[in-house]
This record gives structure tokens, sequence and C-alpha cells, in this order.
């Protein structure tokens, strides 16, 4: 489905019959659904330099007869196939001059080897990644809309799609033009807009220079194609990365999008009303529930939805309604690949293609399209199944195609700047703050300060330094670790994997200020003593972490939203209920709410809240295991802490959980139906580089009854 709006067109939508989607594609990892969204591609497709499948269609079985056309008109509409037709059969050549140059045309193909060139399979979404999974790797297109091929066998054939393409040059070339006479202006631009050159002129273009044909002369006037370039003036294209945003749970894991620059907002980028954006995104139900709709996103259940809008209108939404800061970074193509890359868009804009969050994204389209012109490049195939925004920036920045680099502030960071200045003026006696002035600055009912002017269409440039939450700095988002540490009277070593993103205690470059986010993370421990009635076993699970994350906005800063936390995990607790308690392995979800802090000295210039952080949350937890008095129990209590920021290097980070256990009413000796079990916990973690860090976590255990109440544990971390 393909969207776009204009100043004066607000929404204009053009859909299609749906497709049938991919029917081999499995359900995709629900667990990271379930955290979320969206916004945020078509699915990988990673093809090799040169592939193995797909020939050109026999000379004998494209040159059927057909009944000659003598007017472009009628012409440019043989070109489209009727695949209702009996025996879907292509539109032969329909002249001696046609065969003729369709004969040295197929001569060049097979020489060549055109059918098997990567550039034509990709623009047919050919996926031709061997070491690929599930779907990826088949022997034939993604797309199963007819209407994008010419040949019946265009989905499962790149060589009978392409000589389709190629008896549509030759019919167009040799027919005689129309006059004025012979059709009206309103049947010349129907029909051309039909014309095979004019649906696919990406395709066009590329065949066209390859095989060294004079475009001038396929006779095919294209008015929407014409008129649809001239609104875009595509002359630079850029990739934009708004930053995670928690309290958005389809906007938790970033999103980007290409910025379609004219030639004047590529001369002046803070000229954004002359500039498009370019958004893959899923084309959802917004009346379905929140679960329905993760699952449907995350496993195919919905297409996806192409969007173009005028720029300054999508910026403005993640600046000032998400107040997100945002990354845009220049991408180092030519005009001409920036010009390819728009008509491939053009051809591919109305198809109906499954949307899977993990993997067929808005940051994986965009690797594709930059594929699609650099056949040299297999960016796709550098990538983990799953892919994430900021990976894509990562792996763009690492294959030199990042040509510079603008921060753009959101509104709460130009607050905040203001804010930092104010509070600095203050402290040296150069002006008076008072509580009323802070919160008016901090305000955003009261304050309209931003990056973008108060029409909507420049950026305006408060020199603000950028913060330190550039993508390209970020440490790698899997992990592993491996430890020693003592529980008790027992010695273990300790062996955990994650799968995703940061947590308080991670290298904070790259990341917006105490962003909280683990995502599929799991810990063994081997102990060093045969298990008895008080000792834990040789191998022990743990902890497997589903989803885990906070969002933290201090009431004393600009952040507009609250502070919150969920966690959704199956972990190893203490049993407070029981005379020397032993640890059993149980399910547990829980909620925060609260309030938090930021304090110390911010950087200086920045947007950036002061480094240091306290925090304050009640909390709700349920869990459930056999081992567990009564199979359950339920607690509220009070979650506290803070994070200190020591140096560039290293952190800290201490908390006491103060929970009221509950495991319903019992008769049985020396068990406890409600009890508290106060906990502290220590982090410490000093980065030695970009992939390595050492990690100090300590833990006691306030309540008696349990058997081992402290826990210490040094690992080693290594991200990757």
């Amino acid at each position: 489905m393909f969207s776009y709006s204009t100043a004066t067109n607000k929404s204009h939508t053009a859909k299609k019959t749906p497709s049938k989607g991919v029917s081999l594609r499995a359900l995709l990892p629900l667990t990271i659904a379930s955290l979320l969204c969206a916004p945020a591609q078509a699915v990988l497709p990673t093809p090799l330099s040169l592939v193995t499948t797909g020939a050109l269609a026999p000379n004998s079985a494209s040159l059927d007869a057909a009944t000659p056309k003598t007017t472009v008109v009628d012409l440019a509409a043989s070109t489209v196939q009727d695949n209702s037709a009996k025996g879907g059969q292509n539109i032969a050549a329909n002249t001696p001059q046609a065969q003729q140059l369709l004969s040295k045309w197929r001569k060049q193909v097979e020489a060549d080897n055109l059918a098997e060139h990567t550039t034509w399979r990709r623009l047919l979404y050919f996926l031709d990644d061997k070491k690929s999974i599930l779907n990826k790797g088949a022997p034939k297109s993604l797309i199963d809309n007819p209407d994008f091929f010419l040949s019946a066998n265009g989905q499962s054939d790149a060589g009978a799609e392409l000589d389709a393409m190629l008896i549509a040059f030759a019919n167009q070339m040799t027919v005689p033009k129309a006059t004025s006479s012979q059709t009206t202006l309103s049947q010349t631009s129907n029909s051309s807009n039909n014309a095979a050159v004019c649906r696919f002129p990406a395709r066009t273009q590329w065949l066209t220079d390859t095989l060294g044909i004079d475009g001038a002369r396929l006779q095919a006037d294209c008015p929407e194609l014409a008129s649809w370039m001239k609104m875009l003036n595509p002359e630079q294209l850029s990739i934009m990365f708004a930053e995670e945003y928690l309290d958005n749970p389809i906007s938790a894991f970033a999103h980007t999008l290409l910025r379609i620059d004219s030639p004047i907002s590529a001369a002046n980028p803070n000229l954004i009303h002359h500039a498009y954006a370019l958004n893959d995104t899923v084309d959802g139900d917004p009346d379905d529930a929140f679960a329905i709709y993760a699952i449907k996103s995350t496993s195919g259940g919905y297409n996806n939805r192409i969007e173009i809008d005028p720029y300054h209108e999508k910026l403005a939404k993640y600046l000032k309604d998400d107040e997100r800061d945002a990354w845009t970074y220049q991408l180092d193509l030519t005009p001409a690949e920036v010009q390819q890359i728009i008509l491939h868009v053009w051809e591919t804009k109305d198809l109906d293609i499954p949307y899977y969050f993990t993997t067929d994204n808005c940051a994986s389209e965009i690797l594709r399209l930059i594929d699609v012109v650099r056949p040299q490049q297999n960016l796709l195939s550098q990538l983990p199944y799953v892919v994430i925004p900021s990976d894509v920036v990562q792996l763009l920045n690492n294959e030199d195609l990042l040509a510079d680099a603008r921060f753009t502030p959101s509104d709460s960071t130009v607050r905040q700047a203001e804010l930092n200045k104010a509070k600095a003026a203050a402290e040296l006696g150069y002006i008076s703050l008072s509580k009323n002035d802070a919160q008016a600055i901090k305000s955003a009912e009261r304050n309209a300060a931003s990056s973008i002017s108060a029409d909507g269409k420049t950026i305006v440039d408060h020199g603000i330094v950028a913060s330190n939450n550039n993508p390209t700095d970020r440490h790698p988002f899997q992990m592993a670790q491996i430890g020693i540490g003592q529980r008790g009277d027992n010695g273990y070593i300790d062996v955990g994997v994650r799968a995703g993103f940061h947590d308080m205690l991670d290298r904070t470059m790259g990341f917006s200020q105490f962003f909280n986010l683990e995502a599929l993370a799991a810990t063994v421990r081997f102990y060093d003593t045969d298990s008895n009635d008080n000792e834990p076993d040789n191998v022990v699970l743990e902890n497997i972490t589903i989803l885990r994350g906070r969002s933290f906005n201090p009431v004393n800063s600009a952040q507009r939203g609250k502070t919150w936390g969920v966690n959704v995990e199956a972990t190893r607790v203490d049993d407070g209920s029981q005379v020397e308690g032993r640890d059993h392995l149980v399910g547990s979800v829980g909620y925060e709410t609260g309030w938090s802090w930021a304090f110390g000295i911010p950087r200086s210039g920045t947007g950036e809240m002061p480094p240091q952080l306290c925090y304050a949350l009640l909390s709700g937890t349920a869990q459930g295991g056999r081992g567990l008095s009564k199979g359950f129990r339920v607690g509220a209590g009070v979650n506290a802490g803070c994070h200190y920021q020591i140096n560039n290097q290293l952190r800290a980070q201490a908390q006491l959980e103060l929970p009221y256990w509950y495991h319903g009413d019992t008769s049985a000796p020396d068990t406890k139906g409600h009890y508290w079990q106060p906990i502290t916990t220590l982090g410490m973690q000093y980065d030695i580089d970009r992939t390595q860090a050492l990690r100090l976590d300590a833990s006691y255990d306030w309540q008696d009854r349990v058997d081992a109440n402290d826990d210490i544990k040094l690992a080693y971390r290594r991200y990757f």
C-alpha cells in the first residue's frame, strides 16, 4: 500500500488488491513483539553477486502471433500482460523491425548472462541468500502480485521477465507515433501510464543502460510518473534515525526513514519544506488490541505501507510529539543512483508485501534499496536475521556510505538546554532563577522552543552541542559474559548471553540518557558442589529474561513522560515463607511506576540532563512456581535506588527492593503466609573498550529465613 501527502493534498491512498503473502514464512520471535511493535520493511533480500538460477525464455515461446498495432496508445496497452487470458502468454514482437531488435538484444543478454545479474534479480525481489533460513533463498520472487510481472512466469523465472521487457521495448521502438487525429489526450494519458516503461521505470533504466538502448526511442509518455518525480525532485538521499522511545511501545526500538532532498534542500539542509520523507511502516489496524497488533506486525499478518510525506511534517512528529532526538546522515550515493532508487520505489510502492517487524521493516528496506543500485555490496546479508534500525546505521557507517551527520534536538532537548543554561547562569550570580521560572522553561505548555520554526518549514539552529547519543558510537547489541562468584557457602561459574539492547550499567555512548531495555537473555550457573537439602544443583538455570526495561523521565527535567518499568522473566528467587528457604525458578511478571530525579552538572552547551539519577518506584509483582509455598506469591512494595556516572568508563548503581509478599492463608507449621523481604543490590561496570567490560554484581537478602543471603559475582562481558 502506498500513500503520500503534500501541502495541498494531505492524504492520498492507492491500494491494490491484497497479495496472498508468503505462505512459507514462519512466525518470528513473538517475544519481541510483546514489547511493542513498530514503525519501522520487504523481506531481507540478500542476493549473491551472481546467482545460478533463471534463464531467458526461448525465442519460440516469446514470438507467438499477435495483432499488429498502429498507434503508440494501442501498443502501450499491448505490453501489459493479461494473466487472466488463456495460457497467460506474452505479447510477441509484432513487426519484422521489432523482431530484429529483439534478436540483437537477446544475443547480448545471453552473452552477458543478464537474466542472472544481481541487479536484475534484486529489481524483481528475488531472494538469493543461500545461507538464510525460512523462506529466504526460495527460487522465486517475494512478490506474488501478477501486476508486478509482464510474463506469466515472471515470479519464478527472472529470464522470462527480462525477455518480456525486451519485447515491450521492441514493440514501442518500432510502432509509428500516434497523431492527434488518432487519439485523444485523455486516451494517451491513460494508456501511456500503463506502458511497461511507465510501470517499471527502474527496470527500464537499468536495461537500456546495460544494453545501450536509446531510451528516447521508446516513444512513451508517462504523465503520472513524471508528475511524481517532479513533486519529489530527488537530488540526494539521507537516512534519518529517530532514537528509541520507550513511552510508546511501537517506537521502542527506534525508527529509520529516508529523506529525499531536492536540489534546494540538498544545498541547504535546514530548508526541510523542500524535502520529502520516504517511510516504510506497518499497515496495521488501529482498532486491533495491542497484543493482536503486536502478533500480526511480527508474523506478517499485516502488509507494509509506503508513505511519502513532506519531510517537515514527518520530522515534527518525532521532535515535537514524541520528543525524540534525530540524527540525519547523508548517503554517499550518486545522483543517478538516487534517481534509480526512487524509480524502483515507484515500481513497488503499491504492492501489498507482508510486514515482519523484526526482519522486514523500516531499516531493512533502506538496505534493500541501496543493494539494488550497488550490486557489489550485499548489505542485508551482513546483518543478523533480526534487523534493528541502529544496526543499519552502524553498518552503513562501517561501509563508508554515510557522508555527513547532522544532529537535530527534540523539543525536550531544546528546553533542557535552556534550563541548563539558566541554572548555570544563576549559580554564577548572573541571573536569579525562581522555581516558577525554572518550571516555565521546562514546561512544554509554557515554552514553545523547538528545532522547527514556527511555520514548521525550516530547522532552527539553537547552537546546541550534539548529545552523546549518536547511534554510530554504540556498543554491539548482543552480549555474552562469563563470571565467577560466591553464593552463601557455594562457589560458581556463571555463563550468560543477551540478544539485545542495553541496561543502565552498559557503556552509555550512542544511547539516550538512562536508556534501559533488555530482551531475550539467559544465565546458567555451574556450582562446585553436589546438591543436598540446602545446596544448589551442579547446573542451575538462573534466569531467562523475556523483557526488562525502565523509562526514566526525571520530574526536575524537561522530559514530559512518567517514570515506569516492566519485567517479564523466569528467575530464581528465595522463598522467605519457609525455614531455611531455598531458591526456586519461578515465572515472574512485574510493573513499576513512580518518580525519578536527575542531579549533577550536565555537559556544557548540551541539552542533556544531569548525569546522575535517583528514583523511587511503587512496584507490583506476581510469581508462580512449584517450589513456592502454595505455588505462587504476589508482592507490592517500593524499589528505590541511585545511578552514578563516575566517569566515561565507570558507572555504579545501588538499589533497595522492599516487597511485601503474600502466599495465601496457611496453617502449616513454620510457614508464613505473608512477610517482608528486603534486598539490597550493588552493580559496577568498567569499560575496557567499546566491546569489552568488567562487571561486579553483589546482593544481600535481609530475610532471615533465606538459606543463602549473600551473592557476589565478577564477570567479563563481551559485546558482539
